[in-house]
């Protein structure tokens, strides 16, 4: 597997050595040993999770509070999205940064979020069907939502596509208004 820290780089960008011949392809998508060993954390995942969303569905920009926050570990097993990840740490030099990758069933690309970050992704493709895995159990008190057109943080989305946003994401909080992290 290959890893590279991006601009923020406590977020990883993971690609998986992917074997292909004319019956397909195969890959490891998640070696508890390897992972450990290349990125030098110590998490240990609790949680999977699959969506499936129609294109324009925007999910996100959720997070959770300490001390029920999670890391995850997200990737696309059909179809394309865009993944967007906004450090939301108050003592971090990037706060209020974001850093956006395109993610598909084609590139298998992967990326290790950590706690402190919201995040969430647009369906670029007709459907994707989205897997994460998470650090920590869903727990809905401490769940939050910053709106996905904040201004402060600017993110630059597509133009070109539909927006659909669940009733929850559209009241999301803005960022400035937002419960972040210490």
């Amino acid at each position: 597997m290959k890893i590279t820290p991006l601009r923020i780089p406590d977020v990883l960008l993971i690609e998986p050595h992917v074997y292909e011949d004319s019956r397909g392809f195969f890959f490891e998508s998640f070696r508890e040993d390897i992972f450990r060993k290349e990125t030098l954390l110590d998490v240990s995942f609790v949680q999977d999770n699959h969506s499936k969303s129609s294109q324009g569905v925007l999910r996100g920009l959720h997070y959770q509070l300490p001390p029920h926050a999670q890391g995850k570990l997200v990737r696309v097993i059909q179809g394309e999205i865009l993944d967007v990840v906004i450090d939301i740490r108050k003592s971090s030099p990037t706060c209020g940064q974001y850093v956006a990758e395109i993610l598909s069933s084609e590139n298998k690309r992967q990326l290790y979020i950590p706690e402190g970050f919201a995040h969430g992704f647009l369906t670029l493709s007709d459907t994707s069907e989205y897997l994460y895995k998470t650090t920590g159990f869903y727990h809905r008190d401490s769940e939050r939502c910053i709106i996905w057109n904040d201004k402060t943080l600017n993110i630059d989305w597509p133009k070109n596509i539909n927006i659909h946003l669940s009733s929850r994401d559209l009241v999301g909080a803005i960022f400035t208004s937002s419960e972040i992290f210490p």
